[in-house]
């Protein structure tokens, strides 16, 4: 599994000497997740978050009528979680799989409020992530409300051409809220 994915990562926002480097290795935790296996389960509780160094996983609530509501999707070199389990420890909403074998790197929450301490600077790298996955979720809300679905899938592959090309289309119509029918008469329009 690949570190050097997460520094380079990081240091789009910080810069890392080698110690901190080294030291944020100690607070990470290697996994493998077998396709269809979870991260989270709702009603669970979230105490990591993860780190995706190859392939992708997704993260979705299940509504009353059992339809399945795409919030995220992870590849490689994104970060996912359960925020709001994650950072208040209650039950988790939301289920996180993956759509394909991943692996990734994990930080419990514990081990992320011990590294703010030794290192305040990886307190200024979460943030700039977290506020960035504030605005990217807040665009989405906000197409979601104004936007037709055209205009949404249109957008959709002009952000994501990857997740485009790599997903079913079943995954992109749920992360769109349409039906899998729907999108396929948006593609065969365009």
């Amino acid at each position: 599994m690949s570190i050097d994915l997460l520094f380079q990562n990081i240091e789009k926002h910080i810069v890392l000497t080698d110690k901190e480097k080294s030291m944020l290795s100690d607070f990470l935790e290697e996994k493998t997740f077998r396709k269809r296996h979870y991260f989270v389960q709702e009603g669970q509780y979230a105490n990591y978050s993860a780190f995706v160094t190859k392939g992708c996983m997704r993260s979705y609530y299940v509504d009353t009528n059992g339809f399945e509501h795409i919030l995220q999707f992870a590849i490689e070199d994104w970060w996912i979680a359960d925020m709001m389990s994650y950072t208040t420890g209650k039950e988790a909403r939301l289920n996180i799989d993956a759509l394909e074998n991943t692996e990734a790197l994990l930080i419990s929450r514990e081990n992320q409020l011990k590294l703010f301490e030794v290192c305040p600077k990886f307190e200024k790298y979460f943030r700039i992530i977290t506020e960035n996955g504030i605005v990217s979720i807040q665009n989405r809300l906000l197409e979601n409300m104004s936007l037709l679905a055209p205009e949404r899938y249109a957008n959709f592959v002009k952000k994501y051409p990857i997740l485009n090309q790599r997903l079913p289309q079943t995954q992109i119509a749920a992360f769109l809220g349409i039906t899998p029918e729907f999108l396929s008469k948006i593609r065969n329009r365009g």
